[in-house]
């Protein structure tokens, strides 16, 4: 229950909940926290502020505090690699990265979490890099007062898969680079596929630990696979041999190599002909020419999801779509775009 009194009445009580200031452009805070006990000093301010009426509480048993009510909350939003202070501020608690890593949100279980009267979080987009201590999430209860069966509702829908947001550790892995092309091979032209690929894997902690350079022939592609897991490559990328042109046997060649699945064509521009293959649990990632003309393209956005664990299939790549149409700005500020966003 929320009595009200008048200002000039309020000395010597403690107040219920953060008050806010806010000065455009400047800041916007509390200016004075829940607890704090009014003084005569204190009254001036607070009009300035709009307040000439504060609130003291007396919570049924079946009420709870927005503060309270966050810190459940959070604590059932919170996943694996999610970090978070039971301090709130305005019935708000912030949830940060604990780690470097993949960001990755349970999207129905956000959605139906905001379903629920009186509660919500935002998140940033699902597969987004992070860095340890980056703000990844917020929640916070609405109203200052509310029932507690809503809180716990809220937090069962949340905590039901072990949380709703997440961040996956990217693994160190040991790449094998597969340059093909005759080309390339023959001398004709520089190789500019393997500095390019090096420069992506290396951003993202992992080493390029062989590099093999193939002609237009599946069986020398089958080959330098092999030869790459046979140096306990378990990453492969190949570049080259991805469109219709009939000298492009590059997929021939992952066949012969024994690749148990494979996935051709991504629902992304650039990078429609992207390829991703396993060679029992060692992903192959087919990289086409796209790549040695744009900053971002389809790898860039499997990749990152491949180095955290995840096994990407015709469904993700299919998913890839909504959101997977590069704007191809003059100056690209990638991933602060809307790019590869959709799900």
């Amino acid at each position: 229950m929320i009595k009200t009194i008048r200002l000039e009445e309020a000395v010597g009580t403690q107040l219920a909940h953060d008050i806010t200031e806010i000065r455009p452009g400047e800041f916007k805070g509390p200016a004075f926290p829940k607890g704090h006990t009014v003084c005569d000093e204190d009254l001036c301010r607070l009009q300035r502020l709009g307040k000439n009426h504060l609130y003291v509480i007396d919570l049924e048993a079946d009420e709870i505090h927005e503060n309270e009510a966050a810190a459940l909350l959070a604590g059932a939003l919170a996943g694996e690699g999610i970090a978070w202070e039971n301090n709130p501020r305005e019935g708000k608690i912030n949830l940060r990265a604990a780690w470097d890593g993949l960001l990755k949100v349970d999207v129905q279980a956000l959605t139906a979490f905001n379903l629920v009267e009186e509660v919500m979080c935002a998140t940033l987009h699902s597969h987004t890099l992070v860095k340890q201590g980056e703000l990844v999430g917020g929640t916070r209860a609405l109203p200052l007062i509310m029932k507690r069966v809503a809180i716990e509702r809220a937090a069962a829908i949340a905590s039901q898969n072990g949380g709703v947001v997440s961040v996956k550790p990217l693994k160190k892995a040991r790449a094998g680079l597969v340059v093909t092309g005759n080309e390339v091979y023959h001398g004709l032209i520089q190789d500019r596929f393997a500095p390019t690929l090096t420069g992506k894997i290396q951003a993202l902690g992992s080493e390029v630990a062989a590099l093999e350079f193939a002609p237009d022939d599946a069986e020398a592609i089958a080959g330098a696979i092999r030869a790459h897991l046979a140096r306990s490559c378990n990453l492969l990328l190949l570049s080259g041999g991805m469109s219709v042109d009939p000298d492009d046997v590059t997929r021939h060649g992952i066949r012969l190599a024994g690749a148990t699945e494979m996935y051709y064509g991504a629902a992304v521009l650039p990078g429609a002909m992207f390829l991703v293959a396993y060679l029992g649990e060692v992903p192959l990632l087919g990289v086409p020419a796209c790549a040695l003309h744009h900053r971002i393209t389809a790898l860039d956005l499997v990749l990152p999801r491949i180095l955290a664990g995840e096994r990407i299939g015709k469904m993700e790549l299919a998913l890839l779509g909504h959101g997977g149409l590069c704007r191809d700005c003059p100056e690209c500020s990638y991933p602060h775009c809307s790019f590869g966003k959709g799900m």
